[in-house]
């Protein structure tokens, strides 16, 4: 049921855009699982941080204020979903978060001390 009005919508936002925003585009998406979802939030959170830079050559100011409400979202998922996750699932959220408040942590001393 859900895939179905997801599939009725993007063929709304189609006709409204009179594009595919598919079309020229041969790479897969990946299935959208829970691991897939908490790779994307660290991900997102490691580029607030400034650690992950899409330019070659130029460095990311950290943005602290994004990196922490990322992290506080993830916090929420773990919350939410306590118990109701595979162990496997459990583990890379529960490490994700370790990794990523570590580093929050590091990179604000860092930045303090350069002020």
């Amino acid at each position: 049921m859900d895939e179905e009005r997801t599939e009725q919508a993007a063929a709304g936002a189609t006709e409204a855009t009179g594009s595919d925003d598919t079309a020229g585009r041969d790479l897969p998406l990946p299935p959208p699982t829970f691991e897939f979802l908490t790779l994307s939030l660290r991900m997102q959170a490691e580029a607030h941080l400034g650690l992950i830079s899409w330019d070659e050559g130029q460095p990311r100011k950290p943005d602290f204020r994004r990196a922490r409400h990322t992290i506080d979202l993830m916090a929420m998922l773990e919350e939410k979903t306590r118990g109701n996750l595979t162990s496997e699932e459990r583990r890379l959220l529960e490490n994700s978060l370790t990794e990523l408040r570590f580093r929050y942590v590091q990179m604000l001393e860092e930045s303090r001390k350069k002020s």
